[in-house]
Order: C-alpha cells, then sequence, then structure tokens
C-alpha cells in the first residue's frame, strides 16, 4: 500500500452520485465499480457512491462494493438525508437504508436556507434543527462517521446569516466530523466564499468543507478560496462532471493543492497518475475527454507560436507553468502556418527524428508547411501526415508502400430509396499490379475497404488497422459546393491512434488523401520497409 496521507485535509470524490447528474451521463452499476476503482488507484480519500434506498442501482452499488472492491485508499460514503419532519431517526427507512449499506461514512444533506426549510421540506425552523442533531447523532451511535452537507447554504447565509449558522452548530455539536458548506446553485465568487467561510469558522469551530457548483466558472477558484480561509474537506468530481455546468473540477483542484499549495493529499507517486485516470474515468462515462481541461487536457502543454517554441528550445519551463510529467501529461508541440523553426526542430525530436540544426533543411520544411495550410492542409491534429511530410523531406522521397494507378466511388440511387456504394481501387504493390472492389455503408468506407482488400495479401500488417473517426469541414471558397474540403481520419491499430489529413475539391478526393496517409503510417509503425 502506498504511504497515506492523514486524516487533517479529505479528498472528497462525488462523482458517482453528483458527477452523475450531468446531462449525457447514465452510469450502469458497473460502469459505477469501475470509476470507483480508478479514484480509489488515484487515492482520494472518501468516494461518495450515491444515495441507498433512494434507488435500486446505488443499492445494489454499495451491496456489489462491498464484495468486490478492497479500498487501498479510499472509504466509500453513503449519502442521504436526515430523518423526516415528525419521524424518529431510528424509525425513518431511509436512514435505516443508509446503515445497511455497510457504508463505514455517511453524507447527510440538510437544509441550511431558511426559506427551503419552510418552503420545501414545510417544517419549521426548530424542527429542521433537531432533524440534524438527531440524525446526526442516531448515525453516531451506530458507529458512523458523518459529514454534513448544508444544502444551499451561501444563499441561506446571505439571507440569514444566524440561522444558516445555527444548522452549522447543530451538526457539530451532534458530533459531525465535517460540515460542508454547499454553493448548490454555483452563484458566489471567490471573495465571498473566503469571507463567509472565515466567518462561519470563527463563529461555530466546527470543522469545515466546501461543495462547490460551476455556474460562475468559480468552482475550482471557490474551493481554493474556501482552503484559504481554512476548510479542510473538499469536493469534487472527476472532469468536473455534475447537473447544469457542473462542480468543482478534481483534477485541477488536487494538482493546485499538492503543487501550488505544497499540501500532500494524495498517496505518494498517485499524482502523476492523474491524466490517465481522468481520461480513464471518461471512456467509462462515454464523453470526448476534454482537450483544454488544466493539466490533464491533451492541449494543456501544447505549443504553438513559433515565440514560445523558440523560448520552450531554451528552456521547458519558461512556457510552462509546471513539468507536464509531474501530472502524467506530454509537452506537445503543434505545427501550423504560425510555426517557426524552433517548432519543426523540437516537433521533429519529439517524433524521434533529428534535424540536426540543418537550417536550410528547416527553412525548407517550414515554408512547406506554410505553403499547405495556406492550401488548407492542418497538422495540429494530423501529426501522421506531419510525420510523413517531414520524412520525404528528411530522406529525400517520399515512403511509398503503393503506387495508386486509379480509384473510383460510385453511389447507385435505387428506385426503393436506398442506396448502393462501391469502390474500385487499381494499385501496384511490391511489384504487383491489384484491382480490387469493394462495397460499404458509404463511397469512403467504401474506398477504406477496396484499398484494404487491395494491399491485406501484401501488407498483412493492415489486418489490426481500423478507422475510427472521420471528420469533415468545408473550407471557405468562391461558392459553396466549390469550395475546398478537409478530412481528418484516425485510424488504430490497438496499440496506439494517429490522425491525418487530405485536402481537396471534394470530399471523397480529400478522404482518399487521408486515407492514403493513414495506412502509409499505419504500415511505417508497424516497421515495415517501404517497397515501390
Amino acid at each position: 500500500m502506498k504511504d497515506l496521507p492523514d486524516d487533517s485535509f479529505h479528498v472528497f470524490d462525488t462523482t458517482l452520485r453528483d458527477g452523475a447528474q450531468r446531462e449525457g451521463i447514465n452510469l450502469t452499476v458497473a460502469d459505477k465499480l469501475t470509476i470507483a476503482r480508478h479514484l480509489d488507484d488515484f487515492g482520494v480519500g472518501f468516494i461518495e457512491g450515491g444515495w441507498p434506498g433512494a434507488n435500486p442501482r446505488d443499492t445494489e452499488f454499495f451491496a456489489r462494493a462491498r464484495e468486490e472492491i478492497d479500498f487501498a485508499h479510499a472509504q466509500l460514503v453513503a449519502f442521504g438525508a436526515t430523518r423526516k419532519a415528525g419521524v424518529s431517526a431510528e424509525d425513518d427507512p431511509q436512514v435505516r437504508a443508509l446503515l445497511e449499506s455497510g457504508a463505514p461514512v455517511i453524507t447527510l444533506v440538510a437544509k441550511s436556507h431558511d426559506r427551503h426549510v419552510e418552503l420545501a421540506l414545510r417544517t419549521t425552523l426548530e424542527e429542521n434543527l433537531a432533524m440534524v442533531r438527531e440524525t446526526v447523532a442516531y448515525l453516531r451511535s451506530q458507529g458512523r462517521r458523518v459529514f454534513l452537507d448544508c444544502e444551499h447554504f451561501f444563499d441561506g447565509y446571505r439571507a440569514n446569516p444566524g440561522y444558516a449558522k445555527q444548522v452549522v452548530s447543530a451538526a457539530h455539536e451532534a458530533g459531525a466530523d465535517v460540515v460542508i458548506l454547499c454553493d448548490t446553485n454555483g452563484g458566489m465568487l471567490p471573495g465571498q466564499i473566503d469571507a463567509v467561510v472565515r466567518t462561519v469558522l470563527a463563529d461555530t469551530g466546527a470543522r469545515l468543507g466546501i461543495h462547490a457548483q460551476d455556474d460562475t466558472g468559480c468552482a475550482v477558484a471557490n474551493t481554493l478560496a474556501a482552503v484559504d480561509a481554512g476548510a479542510t474537506h473538499v469536493q469534487c468530481t472527476a472532469n468536473g462532471y455534475g447537473e447544469r455546468v457542473g462542480n468543482a473540477n478534481l483534477f485541477p483542484v488536487v494538482a493546485a493543492l499538492e503543487l501550488k499549495y505544497g499540501r500532500r493529499v494524495l498517496p505518494d507517486g498517485a499524482l502523476a497518475e492523474m491524466t490517465r485516470i481522468s481520461h480513464a474515468i471518461a471512456e467509462v462515462v462515454n464523453l470526448t475527454p476534454s482537450t483544454h481541461q488544466p493539466y490533464v487536457g491533451v492541449s494543456a502543454f501544447a505549443h504553438k507560436a513559433g515565440l514560445h517554441a523558440s523560448a520552450i528550445k531554451v528552456d521547458p519551463d519558461l512556457y510552462q507553468h509546471i513539468d507536464p510529467e509531474r501530472v502524467g501529461n506530454t509537452m506537445r508541440m503543434l505545427v501550423s502556418d504560425m510555426a517557426g523553426r524552433a517548432s519543426i526542430e523540437l516537433k521533429g525530436k519529439e517524433l524521434g527524428i533529428d534535424l540536426g540544426g540543418d537550417r536550410a533543411l528547416v527553412g525548407r520544411i517550414v515554408e512547406r508547411v506554410k505553403e499547405r495550410e495556406l492550401a488548407g492542409y492542418t497538422y495540429e491534429a494530423a501529426d501522421a501526415s506531419f510525420e510523413l511530410l517531414l520524412r520525404q523531406e528528411v530522406e529525400g522521397r517520399a515512403r511509398r508502400y503503393f503506387r495508386v494507378e486509379s480509384w473510383r466511388a460510385i453511389v447507385e440511387d435505387r428506385p426503393d430509396g436506398t442506396h448502393a456504394n462501391e469502390a474500385t481501387v487499381k494499385l501496384w504493390a511490391k511489384g504487383e499490379r491489384i484491382v480490387a472492389t469493394a462495397e460499404g455503408n458509404g463511397p469512403v468506407n467504401a474506398l477504406d475497404r477496396a484499398l484494404r482488400v487491395a494491399l491485406e495479401r501484401i501488407y498483412p500488417q493492415l489486418a489490426t488497422m481500423e478507422l475510427v473517426d472521420y471528420k469533415v469541414r468545408i473550407l471557405e471558397g468562391k461558392h459553396g459546393t466549390e469550395s475546398t474540403t478537409r478530412v481528418l481520419v484516425s485510424t488504430a491499430d490497438g496499440r496506439g491512434e494517429w490522425s491525418t489529413v487530405g485536402v481537396g475539391e471534394n470530399v471523397i478526393a480529400a478522404s482518399w488523401q487521408a486515407l492514403d496517409d493513414a495506412y502509409a503510417y499505419g504500415l511505417l509503425r508497424a516497421g515495415v520497409d517501404p517497397q515501390e
């Protein structure tokens, strides 16, 4: 087991409950178990698994988690409400379900805004305080550690600060380990959070936590402001998932605490797993990872401007606030019409090609990139096509694994409204002329299949490759149908993924270029020597 931080500061993850409320996320029990394992690997202290008793899926999750997960770092947390008005805590079925979940920690949610108590709960302010005190005390008597979420705390504090603080004190005096101040509507700003947390901490003496929603874009900043003010418990979600625009993002919060504050909140070595964990969870929830997410996005340490590249060539720290390897990420150089010599040299080094300070060669590559970008190509998102171009300039010839004689794609419109798509490819490979025809669910798919049929016997390595993404963009032109078309194709071989670009007067021609590069690069990756 990795060396663990002590209990003086809590990293509390609520992806499985609050994060699951994001539009477009619908987690199965198996998904929740997988995410819980990832979060435990990352080293968070607490994983809030859901609301047992409120829905069967969460009840099943807790039952299976007890049997199937041996947590190395995290404690599992069950979420639920205080007892209902007029019912004792021991007789409330929802409170009983929290105990039956087997979770060692329970987070209770309570109203701390007086109007919510009277209008939503339809009870008195005094009864709400009794619900908090009695439920916390009962769960403590049953051997559970208890946290209490004060829902709508900051709005409630603004309306009636005295009552909001009474709720905090009631929970604290009844034995709650932490009282969490929730910016449920996400409308607060860092200065406001700081002032309120400092006041509540001084007036109640309770251990405080923060739960921030991101409706003003300030959830991470608000969370850190609360820490500055004395909060020692932060509630976050992986990748900022959550209702409306989301919650405080776990990864930048933890990175800031470890790297900027110097506060140890994760086990040794865990921070370097952050990018991997972020992307793995994104895969489970079936959402594309945000490319521009701080610390873990693929663009977080990507450099495009020639001025930046020149400085980075001298010292990467000149344009990077941390070494990306500390969070498991990497620096990337983007090649575009903004690229200068330094960008090209660094990109070559990134691809394993030493340009050896050959100024004439580098200058030629820079000019060729700018010329092709002017024609509509883009190499920012097509590293494979750029590497082929780079190798062609360095080696003085294109890497040719096959020579195309001709290709064609036919779309047949049938009387019943259906369409047939067929492609024929004629090419030469290893001295052999090959003609191949294939059908597909579109002309580009038919071309891809025909090319595969033609080449797989000659190059069996192609059997592992598949097209995984396809994007089309119409660039500006004289008229809509006469515009230049750019196609980006992503291909994978089970070991990695690469992207290629094609540009043409129509989508089929542009697609063919991108496919040609994709197959050539795949064979290069596989270590195949070029053959005319």
